[in-house]
């Protein structure tokens, strides 16, 4: 199983940006993708999870009310569209995938993620 987030670059506070994380090689539609970033100096953050086949999100306080994470089954794709950005959002933004996928809660914890995928840089300037 690999996993790609992109979607990452540069932009002023205020705007807004999707990231995406391509999976492949799963050979089961049962796991969830779990959105992280890390601060410049500081340790991983767990943002928001979506479980492949039935949807159901579940999203850390920080981000809820300007962050949503979406999928398209078909493309095996999640998304993570942030609005409203602030400077405190720059870091690097990482997809991990876990199964099965109705433990989001844990995932976002920080356990039983099985795969990581590469990060994609979001700088936000004020």
């Amino acid at each position: 199983v690999q996993l790609q987030a992109f979607g990452g670059g540069w932009m002023q506070a205020g705007g807004s940006l999707r990231l995406s994380c391509a999976t492949y090689g799963y050979t089961s539609d049962d796991f969830a993708i779990v959105w992280f970033r890390q601060a410049p100096g500081k340790g991983r953050e767990a943002l928001a999870c979506i479980g492949n086949t039935r949807g159901q999100k579940l999203y850390v306080d920080a981000v809820r009310s300007r962050f949503t994470i979406s999928s398209d089954k078909a493309k095996s794709t999640a998304y993570l569209q942030m609005t409203n950005m602030k400077p405190e959002d720059t870091g690097t933004y990482y997809c991990a995938a876990a199964s099965p996928e109705h433990f989001c809660s844990g995932y976002l914890g920080g356990s039983g993620l099985d795969y990581w995928g590469k990060g994609t840089q979001v700088t936000v300037s004020s």
